[in-house]
């Protein structure tokens, strides 16, 4: 099987999860002290989507904490079966308004706020007057693909506000995907230029979840205090239905 080139050299996706994940730690790292950061500042959540609940365990075991998931019905199942172990899931991928209430139910953090409709699911009602706090991150739309997940740059700061009025969305930050048409790193900055904004409304709301297994060290360099990695931890995804 040929390598595959988004992946750290020394990493390969042959390798073991305990060896992959060491590469990973290790590419953080370097490019924490490249960037003049300490890794304590960095939360690397891995997105184990169409893995098996039984790797997410071996990973545990090895030290990870965060874990992240695309999809809600895998996502609710595997919470269900791993929920013996010291866990706080993100939900990663694009989120319907109508299965938010189901979300909240094991996530700890939706990383795609992107959508008035989803926003409000997550308000109060009269049948769920006082419902749990999560924590959100708003996604930015860093492409001119109105059909991508996230919001217009222009729209972020009308986003928030609807964020911060639902009084049950604890607003972390931003999230966003760099576009395959342009450097990592010239997208992150434009993020994180973002992310000031953001702060101007809520200044609590200072992290960014940015850098995938391909393009991690320049978010880093770039203020990124959530990486998103998959591949080059979990190795390659298993074959889908």
């Amino acid at each position: 099987m040929a390598s595959d080139p988004r992946l750290p050299s020394d990493s390969s996706p042959d390798d073991g999860p305990e060896a992959r994940l060491a590469s990973v730690r290790s590419g953080i790292a370097e490019a924490a002290r490249a960037a003049g950061r300490s890794v304590d500042e960095l939360t690397v959540v891995v997105v184990t989507k169409y893995h098996p609940a039984s790797l997410v365990r071996t990973l545990s075991a090895l030290g990870v904490t965060d874990v992240g998931e695309n999809r809600h019905q895998e996502a609710q199942a595997k919470a269900a079966e791993l929920a013996d172990l010291p866990l706080t899931w993100h939900f990663v991928g694009q989120l319907q308004s109508k299965k938010a209430r189901q979300v909240r139910r094991y996530a700890h953090v939706v990383q795609s706020l992107d959508r008035d409709s989803v926003v409000d699911a997550f308000a109060p009602t009269d049948a769920e007057p006082e419902p749990p706090v999560i924590d959100g991150f708003v996604q930015v739309n860093l492409t001119d693909d109105p059909g991508r997940g996230g919001v217009q740059p222009d729209d972020v700061e009308a986003m928030v506000s609807r964020v911060l009025s639902t009084g049950t969305i604890r607003l972390r930050g931003v999230m966003a995907v760099a576009p395959l048409d342009e450097e990592p790193r010239a997208a992150f900055a434009r993020l994180r230029g973002i992310s000031d904004r953001v702060r101007s409304l809520a200044p609590e709301a200072t992290d960014i979840s940015a850098g995938m297994s391909g393009d991690y060290p320049d978010a880093v360099l770039e203020g990124a205090t959530h990486l998103r990695i998959g591949t080059a931890i979990t190795g390659e995804r298993p074959v889908t239905p």
